[in-house]
């Protein structure tokens, strides 16, 4: 029932692929972009994040950002530092992070897949970060960063995928961070058709990472769409460009939590509270890390503590039954006073990659508590889509992170 398509991708020359592969835009602020930029003047950074070639009184969703996208990308394009499949493929994109390999199908999704719910959502998106990437996609003409894609496993999609593994690589580099990257290119029709047939029996496809990148390029294809009238469904414009995984080789890593103040309690009034539902243990300097659902860390001053829900708070709902949602409506909000952790000042959110050394510096440094978490699993993401609920924010950290600029598809 997924409609996907192959596409004329713009990509780097083959030389050139490892300089200019970039991680996605979101993951740097503005002076780390800046210095990515220095570090790699052919990073496609300078594109997804065109600011960083601008003087910084300019804000970064000034019109000039994205007009100088569009200059910037044009201008590699007629360099010939990227290049123009002149007919319509699929590839194969291998990412390997510490030897575990993870293997999608660089694709176009349907817009009407999107809105009609076989493409399946679990986040909320945010006006303002929407607003940037349509403004990108529109006055680029073009969709930069695939939107990281997950389904059921199709024994077929993978064997057809496992046998293009065998044959002459498009791309094959070691980015900076040690992921291996690799790519393949799918040109056969007889192939391609066949991949598009096994597609049409996945009954539903969810986003897994890019929800921001997802809504934006989908407003942009509606928006074509009122200009265009007499549109056929066939234009680029319909599609955006995504990486299909399946979802046994996909890696989630913690979202984990720091909090700037106790809400007035001394510590030890906060443990009190703590215990009212949890289970509570002091480890001393033995940093801890969640080896299962409904274990949490927690490191204070003092040291960190090991957290067990206790059986009583345990919900079976699909959303409310994630060790987010149980942290959340157990402890962060009753005790800590967060209410809405999408907008609320006083909580931010550490990524798992960062370590648990990461969560003892900023405790040390500006926030007065964090929580170490239990990875949300991703049957429990499958689940909460299916539904049609929405995770809360922060719930899932993809690793490793899918690379902009080694596909591009012109709308």
């Amino acid at each position: 029932m997924a409609k996907i398509k192959p596409f004329c991708a713009v990509r780097p020359a083959a030389e050139l692929a490892e300089r200019i592969a970039a991680l996605p835009y979101d993951v740097y602020n503005r002076e780390e972009a800046k210095e990515e930029v220095r570090r790699e003047p052919l990073s496609f950074l300078q594109i997804d994040r065109a600011e960083t070639k601008l003087s910084d009184n300019i804000s970064a969703y000034d019109s000039a950002v994205y007009e100088k996208a569009k200059e910037l990308l044009e201008d590699m394009i007629s360099k010939g530092q990227f290049m123009k499949e002149e007919k319509e493929c699929f590839y194969i994109y291998e990412l390997i992070m510490e030897g575990r390999s993870q293997t999608g199908l660089v694709a176009c999704a349907s817009l009407d897949d999107y809105n009609n719910g076989i493409i399946k959502r679990h986040e909320n998106t945010r006006t303002d970060k929407e607003l940037d990437r349509i403004n990108h996609i529109d006055i680029c003409n073009a969709q930069t960063g695939p939107i990281f894609l997950t389904y059921r496993d199709s024994v077929n999609i993978t064997d057809i995928i496992k046998s293009y593994k065998e044959t002459r690589k498009l791309y094959g580099f070691t980015s900076p961070d040690g992921i291996v990257h690799n790519v393949w290119k799918i040109a056969e029709e007889e192939t391609i058709t066949k991949i598009k047939e096994e597609f049409e029996k996945v009954p539903s496809i969810y986003i897994a990472d890019g929800h921001h990148r997802a809504a934006s390029a989908v407003k942009v294809g509606l928006k074509r769409r009122e200009e265009h009238p007499d549109y056929t469904g066939r234009e680029e414009f319909n599609f955006f460009l995504s990486v299909f995984f399946p979802c046994e080789e996909l890696l989630i890593l913690p979202y984990n939590r720091v909090v700037e103040d106790l809400k007035g309690y001394t510590q030890e009034e906060f443990l009190e509270k703590v215990k009212e539902c949890f289970d509570v243990t002091f480890l001393g300097e033995s940093a801890y890390q969640p080896e299962k659902k409904g274990a949490y860390g927690m490191y204070l001053q003092t040291g960190w503590y090991k957290l067990i829900i206790k059986e009583e708070y345990k919900k079976e709902d699909p959303v409310a039954g994630l060790d987010v949602s149980l942290l959340q409506d157990n402890l962060l909000e009753p005790v800590l006073g967060i209410k809405d952790p999408r907008s609320d000042k006083k909580i931010d959110f550490v990524g798992g990659i960062r370590g648990l050394g990461e969560l003892e510096r900023r405790v040390k440094e500006d926030m007065a508590v964090a929580f170490s978490m239990y990875p949300t699993s991703i049957n429990e993401l499958m689940a909460v889509s299916d539904q049609g609920k929405l995770m809360p924010p922060k719930s899932t950290w993809f690793e490793p992170k899918l690379r902009s600029g080694l596909f591009i598809h012109r709308i």
